[in-house]
């Protein structure tokens, strides 16, 4: 099929395995990837091409595709595993409820899209997400170079092992996210849920709201910049930590080193037998 001559394609349905194999440089609009004949991988391998107001229902749809854009682009429960391994891809106003969507991606762009995705974004490179919402476990693992602006997240285990991580204006409703993160700026967000950034390094909070119990264990080199906490006990043990919380904290735990201003109340500061401080952590409790 000598698609590369065809420069657009409009109001197609198919269920043809590689029905588009191999595109290059077409447009694509109000296709329909669905069907009895359940054939996997409508558009691998292509390059250059943009594709909108499409709706998509089998399995694997875009592997391997370099140069693509995607404009209003539906993707059903049934279409798994879209976008792996491309290259400079956008997608806009992208609705996506297919599991491990983006996985050993490089250069995307997200822009006012939605997203019910398990394992979603795992060992991707410069990714971009603006204005969107995303829902899944394990967002984000491995990946690096992530800018986040206005995401509203929920799920848990998200940015776990991820590198240098800039998310601004967010809500993350996450347990067990920042685990073994490494160079993250997290500034004007919500962070809600459980074991926060855990074993993480080099870690800045500001103006962000902290709820959940035991956050920041284990951590080097954090930094909270005019943070309010909700909930928050047993904080810091074992942690390097610098910084101020603006309010009350339930009870911090056996911090390690640093110093850490609290302008509220502190409920509790529990120093026990594992301390390991050596007297390099000073609290300082207005």
């Amino acid at each position: 099929m000598a698609l590369d001559m065809r420069r657009v394609v409009k109001n197609e349905t198919t269920d043809l395995e590689r029905a588009y194999y191999g595109s290059n440089g077409v447009s694509f609009s109000s296709i329909r990837i669905e069907g009895p004949a359940d054939g996997e991988s409508s558009f691998k391998e292509c390059r250059n091409i943009d594709i909108s107001n499409s709706t998509f229902k089998l399995r694997y749809p875009f592997w391997h595709n370099t140069n693509a854009d995607y404009y209003r682009v539906n993707l059903a429960k049934t279409a798994r595993a879209p976008w792996w391994y491309d290259k400079n891809i956008t997608l806009n106003k992208v609705k996506c409820k297919g599991v491990k969507a983006l996985r050993e991606c490089k250069n995307i762009t997200i822009i006012d899209s939605y997203f019910e995705s398990i394992e979603f974004g795992w060992n991707c490179h410069n990714l971009l997400v603006f204005d969107s919402f995303l829902e899944g476990f394990y967002a984000f693992f491995g990946s690096s170079d992530i800018t986040i602006n206005n995401l509203d997240f929920k799920g848990k285990y998200s940015f776990q092992y991820t590198k240098n991580v800039e998310v601004n204006n967010s809500m993350l409703d996450t347990k067990d996210a920042f685990w073994h993160t490494k160079n993250a700026v997290i500034m004007n967000c919500t962070v809600k849920g459980e074991y926060l950034a855990w074993y993480s390094e080099n870690l800045t909070f500001v103006n962000c709201k902290i709820i959940g119990t035991q956050p920041f264990c284990y951590c080097k080199g954090l930094r909270l910049i005019n943070c309010t906490t909700e909930n928050c006990d047993l904080a810091f043990e074992n942690s390097e930590v610098e910084g101020t919380i603006i309010g009350d904290i339930v009870s911090i735990k056996n911090p390690m080193k640093g110093s850490l201003k609290v302008t509220g109340k502190i409920g509790e500061v529990i120093i026990d037998e594992h301390d390991r401080s050596q007297g390099q952590f000073r609290l300082i409790s207005e």
